[in-house]
């Protein structure tokens, strides 16, 4: 594995009660893992101390850097912001996307670096391939992920095992691309909107353990995945596909 600088961007809300337990996960992956940082994105969306106890970690570890996002309007805001501010504020050449609370597994960063070290420019965390796993979540959030999936590939003619995943990372131009880039997502669709516009970059899925005990995904989030897949697949059968 090389040594080349890289970056972490983590969305945060409500996260007091489990902040500590998350947190040591995270170190114990990065402190094996040289030249990282790692950005914590918080927005109004959190009600409790988890701002407060962000900064004070921002204070004891210079290795993450708390960013305050008042202006975000959904989550996908807090993610874009998360890559913009990595991209101003390192010189990261990878930057890589987990969610908080244990969801994604901290453990797994070193596959992530390692297949971007060899060239990959998008490595895409998969629950659905051989190695993959998902555990202690609800049935209604297993189904609408595998729905996703399905459905995407047959209107975006896709062609990865999953495409509703939020663990992924990318070479440093990707990001650059996508995130001058007006996304029609503003919730859970996110991550299959960035998969079909990057399809025709080298990628690459590598199992991933998941868990995520709320089964709530909102009527408007849904509404939003329906209509954003829509789009891109008139866009796809009228010969005008979109790429960047």
């Amino acid at each position: 594995m090389s040594n080349k600088p890289w970056a972490l961007i983590i969305p945060l809300a409500n996260e007091e009660a489990e902040f500590q337990i998350f947190i040591d996960a995270v170190k114990n992956a990065i402190d094996k893992l040289p030249n990282g940082k790692v950005f914590l994105v918080v927005d109004k969306v959190s009600k409790d101390n988890t701002l407060n106890l962000c900064y004070d970690l921002s204070k004891s570890d210079p290795r993450f850097i708390t960013v305050w996002a008042p202006e975000n309007k959904n989550v996908v805001d807090a993610y874009i912001r998360g890559y913009k501010e990595a991209l101003a504020k390192s010189n990261a050449e990878y930057i890589i996307e987990m969610d908080a609370g244990l969801s994604h597994d901290p453990a797994s960063l070193p596959e992530f670096i390692k297949y971007l070290d060899q060239g990959y420019e998008c490595v895409y965390g998969s629950r659905f391939i051989e190695g993959g796993s998902i555990d202690r979540t609800h049935t209604k959030r297993v189904w609408l992920s595998k729905t996703g999936t399905v459905l995407s590939n047959v209107f975006l003619g896709s062609r990865l095992k999953d495409m509703t995943s939020g663990y992924q990372g990318f070479q440093r131009k990707i990001v650059e691309r996508f995130t001058s880039y007006e996304l029609l997502s503003k919730a859970h669709f996110y991550q299959t909107e960035l998969r079909y516009i990057l399809r025709k970059y080298k990628s690459i899925e590598i199992p991933i353990h998941y868990k995520a005990p709320s089964p709530r995904v909102s009527k408007n989030a849904i509404q939003n995945s329906l209509s954003t897949l829509l789009h891109y697949f008139l866009r796809r059968i009228t010969f005008r596909a979109v790429s960047i």
